[in-house]
């Protein structure tokens, strides 16, 4: 396990670096809420620039270090149960020990989804299901909804929910510490890898500043109006508008 973090926590880092570097101010200005950073009182540009920012990141820097986990706990099953990426919408891992046959749906932690897409979830799980007993009829099929952290586990009726120690025990065949072994190992080059991070960001906050003050700025206040409008209004109003702005 220890091998694989520090072989691959790099690209969590550098996709993390790499997020900032492609980013453009008007791609998170479209994206983000401009009335709940109104109701925030925000005055100053640097300010809305890194709340901004800083929203846009957490959402991406979630789904990036969710994509890691995945890929450790699929390593961890292979090299434990023989276990497989697999292919079957909604379902990332599948193994198999003894008579028993697990499919599993990865996730970063227990609240990942809403109704439908839990109900999406339990309808692959059953096609699958199917599919497998026409070839395998023998075989004990279960589904299984893993979650790298928190603590909502137990049985959903037609599939389990494992979730932070109870997971990782789970595709470990027992290894009750291994939620807590992780956590060592994802400090390998931690300190250098945010150094830069935080250089670049720093570099893209300046940037974004200047930008956002020449663009929606009226003598160093933000102009709300313009901004909504930049956000929000149907395309031919917004482009009229900033043309006399």
């Amino acid at each position: 396990m220890r091998q694989y973090v520090q072989e691959h926590i790099g690209k969590f880092h550098e996709a993390r670096l790499n997020s900032l570097r492609n980013l453009e101010l008007e791609q998170i200005l479209r994206r983000k809420n401009p009335y709940l950073f109104r109701a925030k009182n925000i005055l100053v540009a640097s300010d809305l620039v890194r709340s901004l920012l800083d929203a846009h990141l957490s959402s991406q820097e979630e789904t990036m270090f969710g994509e890691f986990l995945e890929g450790l706990a699929i390593h961890i099953c292979k090299r434990t149960f023989n276990g497989k990426k697999s292919e079957r919408p909604s379902i990332d891992l599948e193994f198999q020990t003894g008579n028993e046959y697990y499919l599993v749906s990865i996730k970063s932690g227990p609240n990942w989804g809403n109704a439908d897409q839990i109900r999406k979830m339990r309808e692959n799980f059953q096609a699958a299901i199917a599919e497998i007993r026409q070839s395998q009829p023998e075989l004990q099929i279960f589904a299984v909804n893993g979650c790298c952290y928190g603590q909502d586990t137990g049985n959903k009726g037609d599939y389990q929910k494992l979730c932070g120690q109870a997971f990782w025990s789970f595709i470990s065949d027992g290894v009750e510490e291994l939620y807590t072994q992780i956590i060592e190992p994802l400090g390998f080059e931690a300190k250098e890898r945010n150094e830069a991070f935080h250089r670049a960001y720093a570099t893209i906050v300046n940037q974004f500043t200047q930008r956002f003050i020449e663009k929606f700025c009226n003598n160093g206040e933000i102009n709300w109006e313009l901004l909504v409008t930049f956000n929000s209004a149907r395309p031919a109003l917004r482009e009229r508008r900033h043309r006399y702005s």
